[in-house]
């Protein structure tokens, strides 16, 4: 019963990550056409973004990985599962896909939301992580550990360009309301929407890999060594 437990936590957590890691970098690639505009002046800015969505995708190809040792697919989960889809959802009543990228090029409220929200979601991450690495049914895993302490070694230099540039250019921090808001979609995912995926036996898993979507021009991303 135990071993069935595990296995279906493991299971879904991998599930949610990959799915998170792929709408991060691809989410990232509409933060570096508006940088690339706004900010063509500052290569230090856009190149720690550029780097921010390489380990993205490095993260994601990881968990392929993972799943792929196991001679299976990941779980079916959408956006509902999505820390960054739920948080742009809220913030700026859209979805990420109907994200005006024309918009955020033109205003520095859009963006400056926008660099609250990314930063705010990756330390979050960060916090996951570091609990995930003590977690009992994870530490068994080794190739899923060496995952996570990678994740944590990359984690903290992903929200240091947005808190940068928002300093840089005398942009306020993040609000308690703010901060609730990253609370509150982490609670709904631990505490209700989890507990209701592991409960379904009908979850699906998918038939294809989320990147056989992606352009070929955005695939390029180093899987490390042993994984």
């Amino acid at each position: 019963m135990f071993a069935w437990f595990r296995r279906r936590y493991l299971d879904l957590l991998g599930s949610i990550y990959i799915y998170n890691e792929h709408r991060g970098y691809t989410s990232i690639d509409r933060v570096l056409d508006a940088a690339r505009v706004r900010s063509a002046d500052d290569p230090t800015f856009i190149a720690a973004i550029e780097k921010h969505r390489a380990d993205e995708r490095k993260h994601y190809l990881m968990f392929k990985r993972w799943f792929e040792l196991q001679g299976k697919m990941p779980l079916e989960v959408g956006r509902t599962c999505g820390h960054i889809d739920r948080f742009v959802e809220i913030i700026f009543h859209r979805t990420i896909d109907d994200l005006d990228t024309d918009a955020i090029i033109a205003s520095d409220d859009a963006f400056e939301k926008l660099c609250r929200v990314i930063s705010l979601t990756e330390q979050r991450g960060y916090r996951q992580v570091d609990i995930l690495l003590r977690h009992p049914l994870v530490t068994g895993d080794k190739v899923l550990m060496k995952i996570f302490r990678i994740i944590e070694k990359d984690e903290p230099s992903h929200w240091a360009p947005y808190e940068g540039w928002l300093e840089a250019h005398g942009k306020r921090g993040p609000k308690w309301w703010e901060r609730a808001i990253d609370t509150f979609i982490h609670s709904e995912l631990l505490f209700l929407k989890l507990p209701m995926l592991f409960l379904n036996p009908f979850v699906k898993r998918r038939v294809d890999w989320a990147d056989a979507h992606d352009s070929a021009q955005r695939l390029a991303s180093p899987l490390p060594a042993g994984i």
